[in-house]
């Protein structure tokens, strides 16, 4: 029989926020070049369908991965490949490598494994700001306004990730999984339900990843579609930006066939201003 204790214990762990998760223990290091923390849960409430959430899990590879990084550098690209599920209230592992670290750039890769397994493995590239005399204004912008409240979709068993409840999005553009729909993009703006205490590169890592497949909208019934790999590149300068902020987005797809398709995704601060620009290959099972 379970005792108070332990049963507050396990609400506690069911609710935890993304500020709990992102804020991972120390790694130790294991050699001269690589680092590991045992132990690591993701709760039932972050899923999606039989594995956790790949936003959360990338976060959490990127968490681990900053906290080897000692110096100024800061997250230019950050490239997930989800191999295998990531089962949820299971103990599971992060390995941290760093493959080189030159003058202007450092690589490291992490991986996520779970009963020996390899479930989810990234590499980030952290640079040094430098003095160029080359430059190009990003000029690109959208013309969505601000929403005053989310618009998407309900919490409806066994359909909607449980992960989502998690997200506000609001759509501007772009049809709701699984309505049959032409379209293939989603314009839109989203942002954590509970503010976390700040936003950090691993927080919008975590949101970014909130949005459904482009393709899902075109499908008539709910069938299965995973992200087979994910790019993000950061744009730099970032500025300061508000835990309550809406962040614009913007995904196209590509092409898609012979059950994939690959889309890309650019996204805005609240001054609509790029900060990061989104790649993704998606496996679809319809």
């Amino acid at each position: 029989m379970y005792d108070e204790t332990h049963l507050t214990h396990q609400t506690r762990q069911a609710n935890m926020t993304v500020d709990e998760l992102l804020n991972i223990p120390q790694l130790s290091q294991t050699s001269e070049n690589t680092w590991k923390v045992d132990g690591l849960i993701i709760p039932k409430t972050w899923g999606q369908g039989r594995t956790a959430f790949g936003g959360i899990s990338a976060g959490m590879l990127y968490t681990a991965v900053k906290q080897q990084v000692t110096d100024n550098r800061v997250l230019r690209s950050f490239t997930t490949n989800f191999v295998g599920p990531l089962s949820l209230e299971a103990p599971f592992s992060i390995e941290v490598t760093l493959l080189r670290t030159g003058k202007n750039v450092s690589q490291y890769t992490a991986h996520a494994i779970q009963d020996g397994k390899s479930c989810v493995f990234s590499q980030a590239c952290f640079g040094v700001a430098r003095e160029s005399g080359i430059k190009v204004e990003n000029t690109e912008k959208h013309d969505m306004p601000l929403p005053n409240k989310a618009k998407f979709i309900p919490q409806i068993p066994k359909v909607t990730p449980k992960f989502l409840r998690y997200f506000d999005l609001a759509i501007e553009d772009g049809g709701i999984p699984f309505t049959r729909r032409k379209t293939s993009h989603y314009h839109g703006f989203m942002r954590f339900k509970q503010a976390p205490e700040a936003i950090t590169d691993a927080h919008i890592i975590t949101m970014i990843d909130a949005w459904p497949p482009t393709l899902l909208q075109m499908m008539k019934l709910p069938a299965p579609a995973s992200t087979v790999s994910w790019n993000l590149e950061f744009i730099h300068p970032h500025k300061p930006v508000s835990p309550t902020d809406w962040f614009g987005y913007k995904a196209h797809t590509r092409q898609a066939a012979d059950g994939y398709g690959h889309t890309e995704a650019t996204i805005w601060d609240k001054d609509n201003e790029v900060i990061a620009i989104s790649r993704q290959t998606v496996a679809i099972f319809d």
